[in-house]
């Protein structure tokens, strides 16, 4: 109840209804009269009518108004028997809030369907007029109602489709403006195209070439769609002709036949009729025997046939329905074009005959249809008048009834005062069964000439049934042993289908190992004919040849990595020799490096102290007769440069027994790039400094 509440007041805040000072406390505490007054106002704005001031209305009138409504906008009532919804009419009038919030949230919650609903009826519910007030000119305007209610509802529909399939105005507007822009930017492109082909000779025999090619092509993918939908149409008679209609054919001459075996053979008696069923059971637990040792014998491959002939008769079954629903669409549109023939007909004789109301006839026609409307209308506030007067009588029938039940109640204490208890009551009774007995001899006698008819009928009917059962047995029995005898053929078509299948399926294999052999003999032919040929070309294309050639390569590959796979393991031993004092020579003159760099520093940044240190720094560095060529020497030694540069000169090292000799004489080397010779007199092994004899700085 807490949700509804909420919902409502969330939806009275809205528009239309536009209640903006309500909330769920407010609305709560408000009277009946209030609450009765909202419901009215929402019922006003769904059936598009005006607002009711209900001070100034009867009850009788209000209940009636919106009991007749919702009863038009189909509201589920809780209860529909009569005593209940007597007590929810009472409800209603008191304005009970467990009867008012369940409509008003059902109203609010399907407000725009509720609106389209009271709209339509207002036009199609129909009047009800009795025929004892009718006369010839009532019933002539009666059927002219029911006519137009039939228009309105074609019309009414015709705008709903249209609305749905048509843009909108919006949509429409902005399509046309980009045609406009479409239009105009391809009058330019025309005007442009004119002005450059303006000079061309033969312009205007050229531009009736491309029109004449243009129509050409139109013409001839019109052509090609139709021979498309010729083809289809085609296939579509062809299946039909050669698969659909013999099979109707042959299933209308089986019938044919059946029935006319039926009718041969003699009429049964009931000792034969015995003795068939009898056979019919027998052969019943026979199959019954055989399907479930087929069922336990479970054979994979009937299994697996199984599966694909239950998809091949979906299929066939799928595509003869869609072939009977084609045929059954086919008539119907060969209908339909008739029809439309004969409509079209009757238009162009009605135009040539001048019956087709033109401006004048149809403004008459109009005038005619909006005084009928008036009418229409004028009965219709007459109709609302009695169904508001039909109100107040069923208030005032209730009010008697209520009345009556209260006199009932106190004739019974009467009765009982007096010592006849139930004498009203049995009275009431007993008029009852007076008047059920009048309606039952009436009846009787309404019903004595029909069962006068009925009596012959019936010992017809019986012989009838007698007939009914013999043709039923003969049937029966005929259809039992078309039954068997399906079975059997059945039976062998399947033995021969799996026949057919495993020798298509040899046969298959057998063409494949032929053709296999055929393409083995034609390889041995060219590679005969290949070997004997005199020519060395021939010879070259052989198989033979070029894999005893690929052999031969592959064989001298092997010996030569094998050669290079001994020498490297005799040399094993002394190339790890080499790069053992390789990596020692390394470490060693990282040392020296770092050992020169720090006495570079201090000379640089200290100064010479001493003579002792003087001769430790000739020592490590001699004089190169520069100062400049010192400090790129140390600067050289900073940057890390040292092991570039001994690589870049390329330094020869001889090394002997894997030591370092105390002296050793190495060749002078220069290096192309750097254009700077350099050379190494000897390494000191105790001092471990390299002493440098000469520098120049004259090349780059």
């Amino acid at each position: 109840m807490s949700d509804q509440l909420r919902f409502i007041v969330e939806e009275l805040k809205k528009e239309p209804f536009n209640r903006k000072n309500i909330n769920l406390i407010t609305f709560d505490d408000q009277s009946p009269i209030q609450l009765l007054q909202v419901l009215s106002d929402v019922f006003a704005e769904v059936s598009l009518q005006a607002k009711v001031d209900l001070r100034t209305e009867e009850p009788g009138t209000t209940v009636n108004r919106m009991m007749s409504l919702l009863r038009v906008l189909k509201y589920k009532f809780p209860n529909p028997d009569p005593q209940s919804m007597k007590n929810y009419v009472n409800q209603l009038i008191k304005g009970d809030k467990s009867v008012i919030y369940p409509i008003l949230y059902w109203a609010l919650q399907k407000l725009p369907e509720l609106k389209k609903r009271a709209y339509l009826a207002r036009f199609l519910v129909k009047i009800e007029i009795p025929l004892e007030h009718r006369d010839d000119n009532m019933n002539e305007i009666y059927e002219q109602y029911g006519e137009l209610l039939e228009n309105f509802k074609q019309n009414h529909k015709t705008v709903e489709e249209l609305r749905k399939s048509v843009l909108s105005v919006s949509e429409i507007k902005k399509d046309i403006s980009n045609m406009e822009e479409e239009k105009d930017q391809l009058d330019k492109r025309i005007r442009k195209m004119q002005k450059r082909v303006e000079g061309i000779k033969d312009y205007e025999k050229m531009l009736n070439v491309a029109r004449e090619l243009r129509r050409a092509k139109e013409e001839e993918s019109k052509s090609s769609i139709l021979i498309e939908k010729i083809e289809e149409e085609n296939r579509v008679n062809q299946y039909l002709c050669n698969d659909k209609l013999p099979k109707e054919i042959a299933s209308s001459k089986r019938l044919k036949e059946d029935l006319e075996k039926v009718l041969i053979e003699p009429a049964m008696s009931k000792s034969d009729l015995d003795t068939i069923s009898n056979e019919i059971s027998s052969v019943t637990v026979e199959v019954n025997a055989l399907i479930e040792k087929r069922m336990v014998r479970n054979d994979p491959i009937d299994d697996k046939l199984a599966i694909f002939r239950q998809q091949a008769s979906i299929m066939s079954a799928k595509k003869e329905d869609i072939a009977n629903k084609l045929q059954k669409a086919m008539e119907n549109l060969s209908t339909y074009e008739n029809e439309c023939k004969r409509k079209t007909a009757l238009l162009d004789s009605l135009k040539a005959s001048g019956t087709v109301m033109k401006g004048d006839e149809f403004k008459a026609y109009v005038n005619k249809l909006r005084g009928k409307s008036n009418v229409y209308k004028k009965k219709r506030q007459d109709l609302a008048e009695i169904r508001a007067e039909h109100g107040v009588l069923a208030r005032t029938e209730e009010v008697l009834k209520n009345r009556n039940e209260t006199l009932e109640s106190l004739m019974t204490n009467i009765e009982t005062k007096k010592g006849v208890s139930g004498y009203f009551d049995t009275q009431e009774e007993l008029e009852k069964v007076q008047k059920l007995n009048i309606t039952i001899n009436k009846k009787k006698s309404a019903l004595a000439p029909i069962i006068k008819e009925l009596r012959p009928l019936r010992q017809e009917c019986q012989e009838l049934s007698v007939e009914y059962e013999e043709k039923k047995n003969i049937f029966t029995n005929a259809s039992a042993s078309l039954e068997s005898k399906n079975s059997k053929v059945e039976q062998e078509v399947r033995v021969y289908r799996e026949e057919c299948a495993n020798e298509e399926g040899r046969y298959h294999y057998l063409n494949s190992m032929m053709k296999i052999i055929r393409l083995q003999k034609q390889r041995l032919n060219i590679e005969l004919k290949s070997y004997i040929a005199n020519e060395s070309a021939e010879k070259k294309k052989s198989l033979r040849d070029v894999y005893g050639r690929k052999i031969q390569e592959q064989e001298n590959l092997g010996k030569g990595l094998k050669e290079k796979q001994k020498s490297v393991k005799e040399g094993y031993s002394l190339n790890m020799k080499q790069m053992k004092m390789w990596k020692d020579l390394t470490k060693l003159v990282e040392c020296k490096r770092n050992c020169t760099l720090s006495a570079a520093e201090q000379s640089i940044n200290g100064g010479i102290a001493d003579a002792g240190s003087n001769e430790t720094k000739d020592h490590l560095i001699k004089p190169l007769g520069n100062r400049h060529v010192k400090q790129s020497l140390i600067d050289a030694i900073r940057d890390n440069q040292i092991m570039e540069l001994m690589d870049r000169i390329g330094i020869g090292l001889h090394l002997c027994n894997g030591t370092v000799p105390s002296c050793q004489s190495l060749p002078r080397y220069s290096s192309s790039k750097s254009k700077l010779p350099y050379i190494l007199d000897r390494i000191d092994k105790k001092s471990h400094s390299i002493e440098i004899s000469k520098f120049d700085l004259t090349s780059d």
